[in-house]
């Protein structure tokens, strides 16, 4: 399973357009997810204190578009679809809101 951190309003727009397409799609050419492993430390890098948010999880086997994992300058190797993200990869969206401190974490 890999992950995607998105505002509501984002989700929103996907389903009623029938696809996810990120900002990053356009800018890099790909979007950007986190294993399981990574959400947590993603989350507090890029979207400290943000209360609009949902976790889409996702099956790598269901992308339509290429999925490919690659290391990054200093954080690792994450996942990164070359593509719109097809909704039928999405099996589960859940609210996904920081701690009191605006920290992200496992409980999130």
């Amino acid at each position: 399973m890999i992950f995607l951190i998105t505002a509501q309003s984002a989700w929103q727009v996907a389903q009623a357009e029938g696809t996810y397409q990120a900002p990053s799609l356009k800018t890099e050419g790909f979007i950007h997810f986190s294993t399981e492993s990574q959400v947590v430390a993603t989350a507090n890098r890029f979207y400290r204190g943000k209360t609009d948010l949902v976790l889409l999880s996702v099956e790598p086997s269901r992308l339509k578009p290429e999925l490919r994992y690659e290391d990054t300058a200093s954080h690792g190797t994450f996942p990164h679809l070359y593509g719109p993200l097809n909704l039928d990869a999405v099996v589960d969206v859940r609210l996904f809101s920081p701690d009191a401190d605006g920290q992200f974490s496992a409980q999130s």
